[in-house]
C-alpha cells in the first residue's frame, strides 16, 4: 500500500501513533502531485492533532471540576476522637 495512502487512513482513524511512525518513515517523493498531497496531508495532520490537544485539554479541565466538587461534597471525618458528644 503506498505512504500516502496509509497516511489517509491513519488521519481518517485518527491513529497518532501510526502517524507517527509513517512520518518517521517518510519516503522520498517522485514528483510534485505526491509533494503536494503529502503536504495536504501534513496539514490535516496538524489540524487533528491541535483538535486532539484541545479535547485533551477541556477533557482534564472537566476532570479537575469533578474532582474540587466531589472534594466539596465529601463529608468531613474527624481526625481524633470525639469524647465529649
Amino acid at each position: 500500500m503506498p505512504w500516502l495512502t496509509k497516511l489517509k487512513i491513519a488521519i481518517a482513524e485518527q491513529n497518532i501513533e501510526n502517524i507517527e511512525n509513517l512520518i518517521d518513515n517518510l519516503p522520498k517523493f517522485t514528483n510534485a502531485q505526491e509533494l503536494e498531497e503529502a503536504q495536504y496531508l501534513f496539514k490535516e495532520v496538524a489540524i487533528l492533532l491541535h483538535t486532539l490537544k484541545d479535547e485533551t485539554q477541556s477533557t482534564m479541565q472537566q476532570i479537575q471540576k469533578n474532582l474540587t466538587f466531589l472534594r466539596a461534597t465529601e463529608t468531613q471525618t474527624a481526625t481524633r476522637l470525639d469524647i465529649k458528644s
